[in-house]
């Protein structure tokens, strides 16, 4: 498995998988355009994770995190570099939220429904292996996950196995079970997965749950 882990996006997604790759052993570095940012970004890691411009972010990991704005993320991804992608396992956890308010809350979306971020992303740099992830959970529940003892369901998708495979042992090592929808296409479905995840949010301020496939 990687050792190295770019993550493209300083935000509290971006900090809570810093960390929790930290934790488990691995080289961190975080990405963010936003100079001013580095020292906080140094506090908010124990001074453990190496910060960087999205591009030498980009270039540092083995494996990258996409974590950034859904409404920046393709001009993230741009100033990343698409080469430095090339080949690697990029997971991606953005969401294509429009800047426009939630009505009742739900979020409205930049895409269509036969249509996806993750998808735009992987017509940009065919030759880097995306796999959908982290996008339909807060981040407080991303790294070991507490529920009383119950795993929760991270659906993933993307067209490369081996991607997915090291994607797999991540999310174990984060504790989480997890559901393979396929192919790229998939994210068509799990994108959304947002918007019903952040209603009782926006309705009821509850914030602290997430998705369980059961099966039998």
């Amino acid at each position: 498995m990687s050792k190295k882990i770019g993550i493209i996006g300083s935000g509290m997604v971006g900090q809570t998988l810093a960390n929790g790759f930290i934790t488990h052993g691995y080289e961190v570095m975080i990405g963010t355009n936003s100079p001013g940012k580095h020292a906080e970004l140094k506090e908010k890691t124990a001074g453990k994770a190496k910060v960087g411009s999205f591009e030498e972010t980009a270039k540092f990991g083995e494996t990258i995190i996409l974590a950034t704005k859904g409404s920046a993320t393709e001009a993230a991804f741009k100033s990343a570099g698409p080469s430095n992608f090339k080949g690697k396992t990029v997971l991606d956890a953005t969401n294509p939220i429009a800047e426009t308010a939630p009505v009742n809350g739900v979020l409205q979306y930049f895409v269509p429904m036969n249509d996806s971020l993750m998808e735009r992303l992987q017509k940009t740099a065919p030759e880097a292996n995306f796999v959908k992830c982290f996008s339909s959970v807060g981040a407080g529940s991303m790294v070991n996950p507490d529920f009383g003892g119950v795993k929760p369901t991270m659906f993933i998708c993307g067209n490369n196995e081996s991607a997915k495979q090291e994607t797999k042992k991540i999310l174990d090592l984060f504790g989480w079970e997890y559901e393979d929808m396929g192919a790229a296409e998939a994210a068509r479905a799990i994108e959304p997965l947002a918007m019903l995840w952040c209603i009782p949010g926006f309705r009821q301020n509850r914030w602290s749950h997430a998705f369980k496939l059961l099966k039998k």
